[in-house]
């Protein structure tokens, strides 16, 4: 059975309790990349988007760049909210088109970029940071005539909408943290990792090791159609400038040691939701890690789903979109509920 997991004091989260997520039988990915793969572009221009890409132009270390984003609008009745979506380490703009398409039938109109480095956007080689895609997407935003906006991020997303609210209060309405990682500073007791050593893990990437990291994001079960994300990432290995691409991906990597954002949480006054799946694999304990972010914000509420995993967006998605569109919905000038603060760990049996 699941571990410990934390609950928050809301009706929503306690019925998760009386009817726990249903197990799905395990279906297995193929253990070797199927002979027809081909390599993904550098530029994903041979990669499927479920809308329209547009492009805003961006200088960067004297260096003329492009920032790709999928601008969507409200399908359902239009309720005048913006929402800004940042993807994760070993994704990109596209996979998260459910969310996309359940934030546009609720009225939202739904913003997501491709950080630098990462999709359709431009892939320089050079020291990336959190404060670049916060300070791009608050241009972005400019561009576009958006002065208020919700910011939902998943996994290293989660991070990088951290920085964006702590540096761009008064642009924020509310902030959402999916399965951040990044959840403690690391860097006590650990020395430097040297950047070519990093790029040599990066360069060394196979089949094998991207199905794996994809495997444990669903402690559910496999899908098939998880599939198509790992054969965009390894197939980048297939191409021609993948020792470029290492080097780009090994400076990512490098962000999670050097850039912590585990000081700017206390100093969040924005509303935020700290939301996830407790059988999170990438970090230990995510349960006690989440309650641990969502106590130093100062306006949190808290959603754990027992036996989900890192992406409860795909996982999960029957829950975790209402319960993402109800936050995103409410007063963002009310008090959000602080009652669990005052519960105890649940435990599931």
């Amino acid at each position: 059975m699941p571990r410990a997991f934390t609950i928050a004091a809301r009706a929503v989260v306690i019925g998760l309790l009386a009817s726990p997520v249903t197990a799905r039988s395990q279906e297995s990915p193929p253990e070797r990349a199927p002979a027809d793969w081909e390599a993904t572009a550098i530029d994903y221009s041979n990669v499927p988007y479920p809308y329209p890409v547009e492009y805003l132009d961006v200088e960067l270390y004297g260096l003329d760049l492009r920032m790709a984003y999928m601008d969507v609008a409200p399908t359902g009745p239009a309720n005048g909210r913006t929402v800004v979506l940042f993807h994760g380490m070993n994704f990109f703009g596209a996979p998260y088109e459910p969310i996309i398409r359940a934030l546009s039938d609720a009225g939202f109109r739904t913003i997501t970029v491709d950080r630098l480095g990462y999709g359709r956007s431009s892939k320089p080689l050079i020291h990336y940071n959190l404060h670049i895609p916060a300070r791009n997407t608050k241009a972005l935003l400019d561009h576009l005539g958006i002065d208020r906006a919700a910011i939902v991020g998943h996994s290293m997303g989660g991070m990088v909408a951290t920085r964006f609210a702590s540096t761009y209060p008064e642009t924020t309405t509310h902030v959402v943290m999916v399965n951040q990682i990044g959840l403690t500073d690391t860097r006590p007791g650990r020395p430097w990792p040297e950047p070519e050593a990093a790029y040599r893990s990066a360069l060394a990437t196979t089949y094998e090791s991207v199905l794996s990291g994809h495997v444990r994001y669903y402690p559910r079960g496999w899908k098939p159609e998880y599939l198509q994300w790992v054969k965009v990432q390894y197939g980048l290995t297939l191409n021609g400038e993948w020792p470029r691409m290492a080097r780009i991906r090994a400076a990512q990597r490098m962000i999670l040691f050097e850039d912590p954002v585990v000081y700017e949480w206390q100093h969040i006054a924005t509303k935020a939701l700290v939301i996830g799946g407790a059988e999170d694999r990438l970090v230990s304990d995510f349960p006690a890690a989440a309650r641990n972010v969502a106590e130093q914000l100062q306006n949190a509420e808290l959603v754990i789903y027992p036996g989900v995993g890192h992406s409860p967006h795909l996982d999960h998605p029957e829950t975790f979109h209402p319960d993402l569109i109800r936050f995103l919905r409410s007063n963002p000038d009310e008090p959000e509920d602080q009652a669990w603060r005052s519960s105890d760990s649940g435990r599931d049996r």
